[in-house]
């Protein structure tokens, strides 16, 4: 292991002491908040202390045995404790190499998740509605819970638009990669040719923000607005201005909700979305700012490019983002979307593993 990583992990146990003084402070429990974060943080950097500390022991104990190689009497028993000990050493060294990479301080966080058709029409519609059924099923297989936030449904069944919030353990961790342009290419049911389309859709994945982040907007700078929500008619049609349209003036950004009868609680949800559109905004800021150091991170959140390719015909799906093709997209259709978001996962850890060996 190299020396910068050795004094990363001195500096974290130092952490670790510091962060044990805090928890300690009668203080510091009167702030729930900030006691969660620090609580947080201390269990994570003590697990990671801890695997450095048992690190150390095996190097000493592979030390004393590489010592022991002298005395005949004692020779073999030491190289069998050497051979175990260097391969705990090479264990524990990947281990702690995968435990020092930065995690994203959304990873815990629930979502939101934005699904827009694109280029194609109706087929576009279609395909959202594809991807909405899939992420659906994917949340269900996880065991997240799904609400529909807003939707704006089309002509044949499909959506022009979707938002959906999904609430469960480490939802933005598993749901972060998604957000970029999809693309399918198969024959549309409205084609009667038979010829292969390519269509399009977006999708952007949002985490949603702390609940007291909603006391940072300006009301001067909201404008709420209310109207009938659209029903396909009968007893549960809306017939009130329950639905909730809320629009952040300075930055022209919109957010509605109209899933529920009553209009406090779709004013509630509607300012979740616009906060974590806005917070999101400042996201993508804040990376085209780094862009020329991370253009090639995966998960960078540009939703200009082309992420992936849905192919009908062939049954497969494209990761254009680390080259990944697996022949089975029907199943992935139907949620079974661990291993391409593994794949994924392990692919930025990579990266992420050689910037921290380079000191970048």
């Amino acid at each position: 292991m190299k020396d910068s990583l050795r004094q990363q992990l001195e500096r974290l146990a130092l952490r670790v002491q510091e962060l044990d003084a805090l928890l300690a402070d009668p203080q510091l429990s009167g702030d729930r908040a900030r006691y969660r974060a620090v609580a947080r943080e201390q269990a994570q950097a003590s697990s990671v202390v801890a695997l450095y500390r048992s690190l150390q022991q095996r190097e000493h104990d592979l030390q004393q045995s590489r010592e022991l190689l002298a005395d005949p009497e004692m020779a073999e028993l030491a190289k069998d404790e050497a051979t175990a000990a260097q391969a705990d050493i090479e264990g524990l060294q990947a281990r702690l190499q995968t435990a020092l990479l930065p995690r994203d301080q959304d990873d815990e966080r629930n979502v939101f998740l934005e699904i827009r058709a694109g280029t194609g029409g109706d087929e576009s519609a279609l395909f959202a509605a594809d991807l909405a059924r899939m992420y659906l099923r994917y949340a269900e297989r996880r065991g997240w819970r799904c609400e529909v936030m807003s939707e704006n449904a089309s002509d044949l069944g499909g959506y022009k638009e979707i938002v959906v919030r999904i609430e469960g353990d480490n939802v933005y961790e598993r749901m972060k990669f998604e957000s970029g342009g999809h693309r399918v290419q198969r024959v549309p049911v409205t084609e009667a040719q038979g010829r292969i389309h390519t269509s399009a859709c977006t999708v952007a994945v949002l985490p949603e923000p702390d609940e007291q982040a909603e006391l940072t907007l300006n009301p001067a700078e909201l404008r709420i607005d209310t109207f009938r929500a659209s029903g396909a008619g009968g007893q549960h049609v809306n017939k009130t201005d329950s639905a909730i349209r809320i629009t952040h003036l300075p930055t022209g950004i919109v957010a509605e909700c109209q899933d529920d009868r009553s209009q406090h609680r779709n004013k509630a949800k509607a300012m979740a979305v616009l906060l974590a559109r806005l917070r999101d905004r400042e996201r993508d800021e804040r990376q085209r700012k780094e862009a020329s150091e991370r253009r090639n991170l995966i998960g960078s959140g540009d939703r200009s490019d082309r992420i992936r390719t849905y192919n009908f015909p062939q049954g497969r799906l494209t990761d254009h983002r680390i080259g990944l093709t697996l022949y089975r997209l029907a199943s992935i259709l139907d949620g079974d979307l661990d291993e391409v978001v593994d794949a994924l996962a392990a692919a930025r850890a990579q990266q992420q593993l050689e910037a921290l060996e380079t000191g970048a």
